[in-house]
């Protein structure tokens, strides 16, 4: 018996965690972090469903810590076997997870000298040695290369156009006279992305676990560079400092692509750019790394050895000094700082001194979660609370959807038009409860799939034996 259970990204877009059991195996494809809400933060430290040593293998869509940050923890807790993954991927999460394990011991350290925990001493979720461990266990793959990990079970990586490293998940069942497939979405990005590949188009699919971030939601029709230049000028016009909370990996590249480009056709000033965030600066030595994965056009630009992340006018704060020295600047110039949902990092900083300046101007590039600080900010409301103080919120806020890594619903159900068949069934995953029931019922009505919008816990049969 098949059989696929769901303990994670299930009425949230985070914590994505999806038990798949074929042949008597049992794989586990993603292992992310929970995130947000407190009651989801929560579920992190509840004990994994599973015993983590009947688990055989860990496949990874990308290196986001919602998919991917649980990891280490699974190590802590007796898991050795191998994880799968695209080349970039791992590379990525060198960076991400080591990064995620120094912020647990960060955080428990603090909440040792301040008091403030309910727990005597206060415990990481997983340490750095625990995150060195888990790299160790990387086995990553090519995109496309079939590799069998038992008999009669293939599995493929597809590009999924989200991040740099992002894939669909594909398994394969063979038998004498029958295969069947079903495929992970991960998160599955947008067609004509500034830097990566249109996600590829998949099809002869028996089941598929979709993604719904942007499930009852439209991107903005316009030019999100056109945008970008206007808030710009826009910043420029005020006298003050355009703040813009960037997502580390793949955000940042992106903006730092585009305001280049802006600059080389005169449609923006070439004001000093900051880039204030340890992981993004490896991101993008990451990204120079993997320029195969890049689309047509990018790859043509770096032919002419041209650095197509770098603005006339680039600053790189790398340590925290550099950092504190931007508190200066107090016009004409633009921050990019992570976290892009301001829910940790150095942006916090930034958003602390920036938010009560009304000539300042807080840009919101992509989604923000239920939770978040960035849909605190978002939402209109008058303060936000940073560093245990509710700063006000005076700064001009403005919103750009266009360089989100997700697809929206248009775009969702143009890339299902090219599957060739109807699959069993549709499993929608990894959205707020009306985003997943908008998608799943625009699908219903478009396609007259079987969708299902699994809960937490919950088990599907499958027929992939």
């Amino acid at each position: 018996m098949s059989q696929l259970t769901f303990y994670g990204a299930t009425g949230t877009v985070t914590g994505s965690r999806h038990f798949l059991q074929l042949n008597n195996n049992n794989y586990l494809v993603d292992c992310g972090m929970f995130q947000g809400k407190k009651e989801n933060r929560q579920k992190n430290w509840e004990p994994f469903p599973v015993p983590v040593k009947e688990i055989n293998r860990v496949f990874l869509t990308h290196a986001h810590i919602d998919h991917s940050g649980f990891f280490p923890r699974l190590v802590k807790d007796g898991y050795r076997g191998p994880v799968h993954c695209t080349h970039a991927t791992r590379d990525l999460c060198n960076i991400l997870l080591m990064d995620s394990a120094h912020l647990q011991e960060e955080d428990a350290f603090w909440a040792n000298k301040k008091g403030y925990s309910k727990h005597s001493p206060a415990l990481p979720l997983f340490t750095t040695a625990d995150a060195e461990q888990a790299l160790t266990l990387f086995q990553p793959k090519f995109y496309g290369e079939d590799y069998f990990i038992e008999d009669g079970i293939r599995v493929k990586f597809k590009d999924a156009g989200h991040i740099l490293g992002s894939s669909f998940v594909e398994f394969k069942t063979s038998d004498s006279s029958n295969t069947r497939k079903i495929l992970f979405s991960g998160d599955m990005g947008r067609p004509r992305s500034t830097v990566l590949r249109d996600p590829t188009q998949v099809f002869n699919v028996d089941y598929l676990v979709l993604e719904s971030t942007y499930g009852d939601r439209l991107h903005d029709d316009g030019d999100p560079a056109v945008e970008l230049a206007r808030v710009v000028n826009a910043s420029v016009e005020r006298g003050g400092v355009l703040v813009i909370p960037s997502f580390a990996v793949g955000r940042t590249q992106t903006l730092l692509y585009v305001l280049r480009e802006l600059e080389e056709a005169g449609k923006i000033p070439a004001l000093p750019v900051y880039v204030d965030s340890p992981m993004a600066i490896k991101t993008t030595d990451v990204f120079d790394k993997h320029q195969a994965d890049f689309n047509l056009p990018s790859r043509i630009l770096t032919l002419s050895d041209k650095d197509i992340f770098q603005p006339k006018n680039l600053h790189i704060a790398r340590t925290r000094e550099q950092s504190m020295m931007i508190n200066e600047i107090s016009k004409n110039a633009i921050i990019l700082s992570a976290s892009g949902m301001a829910t940790g990092g150095r942006i916090l900083h930034h958003l602390e001194i920036r938010l009560p300046n009304p000539k300042n101007t807080i840009l919101l590039i992509g989604y923000q979660a239920e939770g978040t600080r960035g849909r605190t900010i978002e939402q209109g409301n008058p303060t936000v609370k940073i560093h245990g103080q509710e700063i006000p919120i005076k700064a001009h806020i403005e919103k750009i959807t266009g360089y989100s890594g997700h697809a929206d619903y248009n775009e969702i159900l143009a890339w299902l038009m090219g599957f060739n068949r109807p699959p069993k069934k549709t499993f929608i995953v990894h959205g707020e409860p009306e985003a997943s029931a908008s998608l799943a019922e625009k699908i219903r009505s478009r396609f007259n799939w079987d969708v299902v919008i699994p809960e937490y816990g919950s088990s599907h049969e499958l027929d992939m034996d």
